[in-house]
Order: C-alpha cells, then structure tokens, then sequence
C-alpha cells in the first residue's frame, strides 16, 4: 500500500497546486459539467460535486510540470514507476517490489517542490521526517555515482573514436559530427560544450517568453561525438548549473516565426498616457452580476 499511497499523495499535491491557481485547472475538459461546477456555477446545470470529473495523475503532473518549469522534473517519456505503481495496485492489487526504490524516488522529487509552492514546508512528513532525508541523501548519491559512469563511458567512446586521429583529422571529423542535432520531439536545441569530451554537443529543452526576451529551460544534454546522453537531474550533476535556465538574449519576434505581443504587454510610448478608469462603467459592471 505504500507505493499505492505514494502515487496518490503526489497526484493530490499536484492537484492542490492547480486548484491553488483555480478551481477549474483540474476539471476534465471533455466534461462541460464539470468545468462548470469548478468555476463556480454548478447550479445553474444542478451539478453536484459527486458528478464532477476530474484530471488523473499524469494530466495533472503534464499541467504542473508546464507552470513550474525548472522545479519538477519532465516526465519520462518511458515506463513510469510513479504511475505504474500506483495504477498497478489500484486495478489489480499488483506492484514490482524491484520498483519500489524508483517510485518513491519519483515521488520525492514532486512531492518536495511542490511542498514549498502551498506553503506546507517539511511538517508535511511528520514523524517519517528522518526516513524522507535519508531516502533523499541515498538517492543523490545513487545518481550521482550513476552519473559519474556516465562521464567515465563516454570518455572512454571518445577515446576509442578518435584517439588514432591526428589532431587536425580529428577536428574535422568532430566538425561534421557535431553538427547532428539530436532526433526528438523536444522543442528546442542549443549548443553546449559535452562534460566529458568537451565537444559540441545539445542541449534539449523548451522556451518561452519573458519580457523583452526569450529564455531556455533544459531537460536533456547529448553529445554526438562520446554518446554521452544526460537527462533533467543528471545534469548539474554533470556540471554545476548545466541545467539552469538561461537566456537566449533575443526578442521573442525575432525568435517565434508566429509572435504576436499581447498589447496589455506593451510599454506605453511618451505620448500614449494610460487611460482613467472608467469608475460609472466599473459601477455597472458589478450592478449586472
């Protein structure tokens, strides 16, 4: 049962958060009643909160993921043991005991970022406290000497790739090499130096734009040259700050083919005064309710 509750205790966080932001952010979209009932008019249909449908645990970690970039980890794109656990137990009263390990891992690292977004800080853990820190000083530790073979490995590639090569050979094999941008449906690629090789490599992430810029969040790095391949948290562990976001230090209209800048956004110009509030039309507004 613990793995089951695992799963569960992440999805209600997960949703907590979203309904922190509104009602409606877990509401299943393919039911109107639903969305009705979370934005607050659930008499007008005689919805009752019984027959509201709601978002399941992957929905739910897909929209939060989105809104904290940088904080959860993406989800995998595989098996997931969070999820599998969870559903296993569930619908047919099964779990992998070699699993166990990988669920909570997962779990952890929600369930904490997600933790200090409500405000609930570590009380949340009670008497299980000590249990969650050492589960956590285990699992860096893990990933960071899984990591560390990693590196060890694609160093090792690159040597028996290239070692043989004179130095000018090497440079223009590692030029054609390099220029390989990884296949994947990841949105964006920026060139990066590899922590083993130190070649060009990718890292993978998604954009968005912020103010009069666009920045760069990345969750996943690969090296074409070593087949060095590092995944969300792998990388600061590969090079402190690797997986920090950055800015790409260009303008959104110079970066989105389709960018249309939200006029609210716009700065107003020297001759453009912000309109007055319009306090009769404001009075009206609230009147018609």
């Amino acid at each position: 049962m613990a793995v089951h509750h695992a799963g569960v205790a992440t999805e209600h966080l997960l949703k907590a958060f979203l309904v922190n932001l509104h009602p409606a952010l877990i509401a299943d979209g393919r039911d109107f009643n639903s969305l009705l009932y979370a934005a607050g008019h659930g008499p007008l249909l005689q919805v009752r909160a019984d027959q509201v449908k709601t978002i399941q645990l992957g929905e739910a970690y897909d929209r939060a993921q989105k809104i904290l970039k940088g904080k959860i980890p993406p989800k995998p794109r595989g098996p997931w043991p969070l999820a599998d656990a969870r559903n296993g137990v569930a619908h047919c009263g099964y779990h992998d005991p070699g699993a166990v390990n990988a669920v909570f891992t997962s779990a952890l690292k929600v369930i904490d970022p997600l933790l200090e977004e409500l405000a609930i800080g570590p009380d949340y853990w009670g008497t299980y406290k000590e249990l969650h820190d050492h589960l956590v000083a285990v699992q860096v530790e893990e990933e960071s000497l899984f990591v560390q073979g990693k590196l060890v490995k694609a160093r090792r590639t690159f040597a028996a790739r290239y070692a043989h090569l004179s130095e000018r050979d090497r440079l223009l094999v590692l030029a054609a090499v390099s220029n390989s941008v990884p296949a994947g449906y990841i949105e964006h690629d920026e060139k990066a130096a590899c922590p083993a090789c130190a070649s060009q490599g990718w890292l993978s992430g998604e954009t968005w734009a912020e103010a009069a810029t666009v920045m760069f969040y990345p969750v996943e790095f690969n090296c074409p040259a070593c087949d060095l391949r590092l995944l969300f948290d792998e990388l600061d562990m590969a090079t402190e700050g690797f997986g920090s976001d950055r800015d790409l230090e260009v303008e959104p209209g110079d970066f989105y083919p389709d960018w249309e800048p939200d006029e609210d956004d716009q700065p107003l110009g020297e001759d453009e005064p912000g309109l007055e509030p319009d306090e009769d039309a404001m009075v009206d507004a609230y009147r018609n309710r």
